[in-house]
């Protein structure tokens, strides 16, 4: 078969069940429409049915949610949009797939999909996975492209220019933001430039004096470890000409000019010190502390917790730590070694952060050692990109962000499991040398690498630029923390009776949840409501992200530059919906 023939035979493939599952549909025949998909097969909806985000998997949960939410959903107009990526035949976590994008209505607006059709023991094409998601809310479209607004060709001489009309925006002398968005890294940024677009007053406010503070004041080596066409923010991306892994003093300017260009308010060098919600009235009211010392009392309708996964450091209890005479340090107060040059360190911990540390540590002259506290996942930075491998693919950014969205959790599980193994294959000759040396090491729970281990506690692994290769070789030393008895002045005293001499001690051992973030702001009550924030809930979702939580008003947003691009929108769609009376 030529490629127009196979092409008209892709689309047909995918027009022919398109079709089924529209008349389905359209009769509020949830059985005919479940019908559709394979035995075990998954539906991830993303408020598109429901506002909400979750999984049903296999077809009798699947034809029980469609039975509860077709008639008030009423999708239709299923149809394969011209501007999409055309059906066509991939293999995604193993499987060959048809991968259909289309488009399609719903009673609040404008939705998306993607289907991957597989054959079933008859050959018949039946769905494995099926991802639906709100793209817009009919009546309330963003203030971007063709909805930006009409040219406005007058001149208000003796009024207000758009500086003036910023700064009193900034100032909220006169009104309260709708939304307080807490933390002004790309999670705050991100929401922030959504909600704007979408018409809801939103201010950010960072307890850091300068926007882009929260990366450039980490340590001086510091880029990110996934490549660059990944990782750009709503409406603005990046120049062409950027290095493929962007510097941390390049990402933090580039935040000062994004929330100049979109016109985003924030306050720089303030906190939030309290707050407590009026439900009656469905508004917090929340106390502001300014550098300065001042206060301003707010009274937001939603707060967004923006802070991240790396907020609150963990600062461990370790024995004999209050006897150490040399300097201790949180790996997130860490800039750079050169102070160091010449003297003696010890890194604990063995994630990003601390090999980061280790290598910065070694190349500027000291001599360092890591100590070990739990098995990791080392991957080399090449390999580790494999796992954003649909950004490669030569498709629109729209479109790469909604397949990545697209894949439920067990189809994700099994990804990362084949990629994972991969990796360990490319990378044997490093890990057989890692293990020669005492460092211990693991492939992740299930075998899933360090995308799971991100997602599901937001650490422990490790992407190689260096200092695996220095473990090896000897330049940086290993200690197994079950080897140390305690630490003592001069540095850490080993169980069999030696000392290894340190003037620095670095704690690279992460953060805490989001939910004790929110504890220090908003009290036990809230918190423990709540509950934990990040790792994968029963449902295969992360747990608080994006949706609703059991506290009215309280939102969050976290990940990656490419997390926050995407699921912005799902949490600003969401917001707005509230804001305008339709949930």
């Amino acid at each position: 078969m030529d490629g127009d023939a196979q092409g008209l035979a892709t689309q047909h493939a995918a027009t022919t069940w398109l079709d089924a599952f529209a008349a389905a549909l359209a009769a509020e025949d949830a059985s005919a429409a479940a019908a559709l998909f394979l035995e075990d097969g998954h539906w991830r909806d993303v408020l598109a049915f429901d506002w909400t985000i979750e999984t049903h998997s296999g077809t009798a949960a699947i034809r029980a949610r469609l039975a509860a939410t077709l008639a008030h959903t009423r999708p239709h107009a299923l149809h394969l949009p011209a501007n999409r990526t055309a059906p066509r035949r991939v293999r995604r976590a193993g499987q060959e797939a048809l991968e259909v994008i289309f488009a399609f209505a719903t009673a609040h607006g404008a939705a998306e999909a993607v289907v991957r059709l597989v054959p079933d023991a008859s050959g018949t094409l039946r769905a494995w996975t099926l991802l639906t998601k709100l793209e817009g809310l009919a009546d309330h479209p963003e203030r971007a492209g063709k909805h930006a607004g009409e040219a406005d060709y007058s001149r208000d001489f003796g009024g207000d220019n758009w500086l003036d009309k910023r700064i009193k925006a900034r100032a909220y002398t006169d009104h309260d933001p709708a939304v307080i968005i807490v933390g002004g890294g790309q999670a705050g940024l991100s929401i922030a430039a959504r909600l704007m677009a979408l018409g809801v007053d939103a201010l950010i406010v960072d307890r850091e004096q300068r926007i882009g503070d929260n990366w450039r004041r980490r340590y001086h080596a510091l880029t990110l470890h996934n490549e660059v066409h990944v990782n750009h923010l709503p409406y603005m991306p990046f120049p062409p000409t950027w290095p493929v892994f962007i510097p941390k003093d390049k990402l933090a300017n580039w935040f000062e000019a994004y929330v100049d260009a979109l016109d985003l308010n924030f306050w720089t060098g303030t906190e939030l010190s309290a707050g407590s919600y009026d439900a009656a009235a469905q508004h917090w009211t929340v106390t502001l502390t300014r550098a300065d010392g001042s206060t301003r009392t707010m009274r937001p309708r939603h707060l967004v917790f923006a802070t991240g996964v790396s907020s609150i450091p963990i600062m461990p209890k370790l024995p004999g730590l209050e006897d150490f005479a040399g300097t201790i340090l949180h790996s997130g107060a860490y800039t750079e070694g050169a102070a160091w040059n010449g003297k003696r360190a010890l890194v604990l911990g063995t994630g990003n952060s601390g090999h980061d540390v280790a290598q910065d540590l070694c190349a500027s002259g000291a001599q360092v050692s890591m100590i070990q506290r739990s098995p990791t996942y080392v991957v080399g930075i090449r390999e580790a990109q494999a796992v954003y491998s649909l950004y490669t693919e030569g498709l629109p950014m729209a479109d790469c962000d909604l397949l990545a969205t697209s894949f439920p959790y067990p189809v994700l599980k099994r990804a990362y499991q084949l990629s994972t193994a991969h990796s360990a294959q490319v990378d044997k000759p490093l890990l057989d040398g890692l293990k020669a040396r005492g460092f211990r090491l693991t492939l992740g729970e299930d075998d899933t690498g360090f995308q799971m281990m991100y997602l599901r506690r937001g650490g422990g692994y490790y992407f190689n630029v260096g200092a695996s290769d220095m473990i090896v070789d000897g330049r940086v030393g290993l200690l197994q923390w079950d080897s140390i008895d305690r630490f003592v002045r001069e540095g850490a005293r080993l169980k069999d009776g030696s000392t290894v001499p340190a003037e620095l001690l670095v704690l690279a051992t992460g953060y805490k949840n989001q939910q004790e973030t929110v504890r220090a702001a908003l009290g036990d009550a809230v918190a423990d409501r709540i509950g934990p924030v990040w790792g994968f809930d029963a449902g295969g979702e992360l747990r608080n992200m994006w949706r609703p939580t059991a506290q009215p008003g309280l939102w969050f947003t976290a990940g990656s530059l490419a997390q926050c691009r995407i699921y912005s929108k799902v949490l600003a769609l969401q917001i707005k919906a509230r804001e305008a009376g339709l949930v």
